[in-house]
């Protein structure tokens, strides 16, 4: 039976495969879990669940409320806010769990469950399988006035856009910024954020209505930003997906900014503050090679990661590193969030702007974006992928050929049958002939028998 939490969290298509049902049995499993692992010292547990704007929010975050209540768990409602303002919100009030309901930058009819630790930290694999066996198991149920208590939140919004604003450097004066909310869970902070810092903004993708969320907007889709930030002469474009975990730019020259170029930007910054903890930069493996080269010339380490937001936390947690993240924009700052915070990020990626004076594209060209190609070659036997002693082979020759400036990498996938072969060059053309020509021999190699 396939493990019910994937990578972040149990997501499916909602009232299909994320049911009520599911969301609520998950709820009170997660309570008893959570009540054997932590000590109360007498009192009730507390909890605080927050959404995205999707219509299945609605009847998933009360399914998750009700579950959490009816096991004794007092409910704290933040309603639509971002996952970073959710795991906030959980340090800075105490709460003994968080509860996210999102399917990040999936489309619409998708959604998702997350859960965070007293901490605001995502919770480890062994507590999640912990949660999956426990649920649908009998229970002795609280009654009276032992069952948990739920009230709104007031002023969520409040406390998360405060914070943001305590961890920036400087304001944010004179500079013009376009955001793309996605029609998600930033629509109504973010902005705020960012005029409250000093900037002037203007905001595309913020009129959630439920249906549209991440719908030709955000992250996922940059074209409308792209066209908003050179119709208003801005300096610089942010994207979020829909829970605002993640930032994507665009600079003032419509170029795009992925989430390796502004960790480049931010490690510097950081490193000149005297804040990137061990002069450390904490990827993962898919992150581009030419993010590596500029950080070594600049005299910053970094260390790689199996692919996961998750798996960079981990390293970060355990090495005392302080910035962190991917290349599809999750970006981990450890001083200041116990996650990636699309938020957060645009915001201290605006601050190095004004603290240098100088541009988005001009900071960014501290890296070189290498040429990356990406093959998925299926029907294969992945588990024999570092096995197979001929196709070693042909990776090490590969390897050779493209020398400091090329990168192999061969990954079998989690849920599919089939291996990715990413290959990174000098020149577009031969990362192109590599990946091809080893796509080949796993093909060869590694074919499923019929």
């Amino acid at each position: 039976m396939a493990r019910l939490f994937g990578t972040d969290g149990v997501r499916g298509l909602a009232n299909r495969d994320l049911t009520a049902e599911l969301a609520l049995d998950l709820a009170v499993a997660a309570a008893h879990v959570l009540g054997e692992v932590a000590d109360f010292h007498g009192r009730r547990p507390r909890a605080v669940v927050g959404r995205d704007p999707r219509a299945s929010g609605e009847f998933l975050s009360a399914a998750v409320m009700a579950g959490l209540a009816s096991a004794g768990v007092d409910v704290e409602d933040a309603g639509v806010v971002p996952t970073p303002a959710v795991a906030f919100l959980v340090d800075d009030s105490e709460a003994d769990l968080g509860v996210v309901l999102s399917a990040s930058h999936n489309p619409m009819p998708d959604n998702g469950i997350k859960f965070f630790a007293s901490g605001g930290y995502k919770l480890p694999d062994e507590v999640e399988d912990q949660i999956e066996r426990r649920m649908g198991e009998p229970w002795a149920r609280p009654t009276g006035a032992e069952v948990g208590r739920t009230r709104r939140l007031a002023k969520a919004g409040d406390s998360y856009v405060a914070h943001l604003l305590a961890t920036l450097p400087c304001r944010l004066d004179g500079l013009k910024v376009v955001l793309d909310c996605a029609h998600g869970a930033a629509s109504v902070v973010s902005p705020r954020a960012f005029r409250e810092a000093g900037a002037e903004v203007i905001v595309i993708g913020a009129e959630p209505d439920g249906l549209n969320i991440n719908d030709d907007y955000g992250s996922t889709h940059l074209g409308h930003l792209r066209d908003a930030v050179l119709a208003h002469g801005a300096d610089v474009g942010i994207a979020h997906d829909g829970d605002a975990d993640r930032c994507l730019a665009i600079d003032h020259l419509g170029r795009d900014i992925d989430g390796d170029q502004i960790m480049a930007v931010l490690a510097l910054a950081f490193a000149d503050r005297g804040v990137l903890a061990h002069k450390t930069l904490v990827t993962t493996v898919m992150s581009n090679l030419g993010l590596r080269l500029a950080m070594e010339r600049e005299g910053i380490r970094v260390i790689q990661t199996a692919v996961g937001d998750r798996y960079v936390l981990e390293e970060m947690r355990s090495g005392g590193y302080s910035l962190g993240g991917e290349q599809s924009g999750h970006v981990v700052m450890l001083d200041h969030s116990t996650t990636g915070d699309g938020v957060l990020t645009g915001l201290h990626l605006l601050a190095r702007m004004a603290q240098t004076g100088k541009s988005l594209a001009e900071l960014a060209s501290v890296m070189e974006r290498l040429p990356q190609v990406l093959v998925n070659v299926k029907g294969v036997d992945k588990n024999r992928c570092h096995d197979d002693a001929e196709l070693q082979a042909a990776v090490a020759a590969a390897q050779a050929r493209l020398g400091d400036t090329g990168r192999v990498l061969l990954r079998p996938s989690g849920t599919e049958a089939l291996v990715r072969v990413m290959v990174e060059a000098k020149e577009a053309g031969q990362a192109s002939a590599e990946a091809e020509g080893l796509a080949a021999v796993v093909k060869d190699r590694l074919a499923l028998s019929v």
